[in-house]
């Protein structure tokens, strides 16, 4: 019996008294999650919709940019539906400052890439960076956070530096694709110009819809060093119809 499994059983009780007083709530239903749930209760990880996009270096993400952009591999955790427990999990992470639940999807996903043969050897993994105003008034990059949990299991580390916004956005929710890719042109900025020569390089986002922002931010990476190898994971992606 380890020492840990000791404290453990000596908190429970304390614990179960102030789950009592302040219930924790799964995130992605809203229903209290029990001492051992962590974020995320047992029937929505079993529920939770699942892309499985990690197993094949050809799937539905890296579909979306044939012919546009040379993608080594793309992946994400999750399907996004609107009004889905998916949407409200990424919307606690994002606008109810959930972010130990970001890093924790990350440590999970992290663990099932790091079995594929297409994602070996990554170099860097970088965040979508956020403009500096949006950083301060929400406190936090989602997609960093994500990126961190990644970092953790996939022992790669997280670069934050290299590539930054230096124009801030409208919300892209309610664009087209083509007004997406418009908005998304001329943003990102890539900071040092050799770093990335020659590397493999994950870009990690919180949600795949158009595609525009990560395109974005891997057209001014080529841009500048085209012998750059690009790679995304993303904590969710729509689901077409």
């Amino acid at each position: 019996m380890t020492k840990n499994f000791v404290l453990r059983k000596l908190m429970r009780p304390w614990d179960d008294f102030l789950n009592l007083l302040f219930p924790r709530l799964c995130l992605a239903c809203n229903e209290p999650v029990a001492f051992d749930e962590a974020h995320i209760c047992l029937d929505c990880q079993a529920l939770l919709p699942e892309t499985d996009f990690h197993l094949s270096k050809i799937n539905d993400f890296t579909a979306r940019f044939e012919g546009r952009l040379p993608v080594e591999a793309a992946a994400a955790l999750f399907f996004f539906t609107k009004k889905s427990k998916t949407q409200h999990l990424i919307h606690q992470i994002k606008y109810q400052d959930k972010r130990e639940a970001a890093f924790d999807l990350g440590r999970y996903y992290g663990q099932k890439l790091l079995q594929q043969p297409h994602f070996q050897g990554i170099d860097y993994l970088i965040p979508v960076p956020m403009h500096i105003k949006k950083r301060i008034q929400r406190g936090f990059n989602q997609a960093e956070i994500f990126a961190n949990g990644l970092s953790e299991t996939l022992n790669v580390p997280v670069n934050t530096s290299v590539l930054t916004k230096i124009k801030a956005t409208e919300t892209q929710t309610k664009k087209t694709r083509l007004e997406r890719l418009k908005n998304a042109e001329d943003v990102f900025h890539l900071t040092d110009k050799t770093l990335l020569r020659d590397k493999k390089i994950l870009i990690v986002d919180d949600v795949m819809t158009s595609g525009a922002t990560l395109e974005g931010c891997a057209n001014s990476i080529l841009a500048e060093t085209p012998t750059t190898k690009i790679y995304f994971v993303t904590l969710a992606i729509a689901k077409t119809t």
